[in-house]
């Protein structure tokens, strides 16, 4: 059993230590930023960063230092984990699903073919492996990296029969809608086809998330 408490010599406490270290070094480089900005010596365009950095709220207050960090540990955790998930349930259906594998291997290996030696992939190049993306996407209905997320209503209103007041506070589950048959026709079947033209109706594949808090790495 794990148990959040501060005790020397657990791993909570290592765990701890290893976040304020990487604040600490973050910290350094956001008033590295702050001084590099104040002297004009950061060229558009911007960085996240330093859009953090020039961004005030309604009362031109900007924001701490601590929380700058803070938020940057948080998307460098959600850029990495999620990418590592998607990856690893990738190669898992690749594995599985020999039809799927080959015809994954063929789009990609027309794309090489079309490229000189050591040539960096283009955008051009990316929107070429329309079959791939499918793939990936369907990876990511089955398999979500997110699983939910908790949000607050910020209005009354009625879902499935129930009436969720203003102010309650909400967890859902993205496999509650990308395994809904209503949206997705047989949805333990692993079927790419299901991504190709406009794809599925907007806010029914959301393994990000949507709005204004969906996840980095999309």
């Amino acid at each position: 059993m794990s148990l959040p408490i501060n005790f020397p010599g657990t791993a909570f406490r290592h765990a701890i230590k290893a976040y304020m270290a990487v604040h600490k070094e973050l910290e350094g480089v956001i008033r590295q930023r702050k001084n590099d900005l104040s002297e004009k010596r950061v060229l558009p365009p911007l960085d996240l960063l330093s859009h953090m950095l020039l961004a005030n709220d309604e009362n031109g207050q900007f924001m701490p230092e601590f929380d700058i960090a803070s938020l940057i540990v948080g998307l460098l955790h959600g850029g990495t984990h999620t990418l590592n998930a998607a990856l690893t349930f990738i190669m898992m259906y690749l594995a599985e699903l020999p039809d799927v594998y080959r015809e994954v291997l063929r789009e990609q290996m027309e794309i090489a073919r079309s490229k000189e030696p050591r040539e960096s992939l283009k955008w051009e190049d990316l929107s070429k492996m329309r079959y791939s993306w499918n793939v990936a996407n369907e990876v990511l209905r089955l398999t979500p990296p997110s699983f939910g997320t908790f949000r607050e209503a910020i209005t009354d209103f009625t879902y499935a029969g129930y009436t969720i007041p203003k102010g309650w506070k909400l967890h859902w589950m993205s496999h509650s809608t990308h395994k809904n048959p209503q949206y997705f026709p047989n949805p333990e079947k692993f079927e790419p086809s299901r991504f190709e033209d406009n794809g599925p109706p907007p806010y029914t594949f959301v393994p990000f998330w949507r709005g204004t808090s969906h996840v980095s790495w999309e």
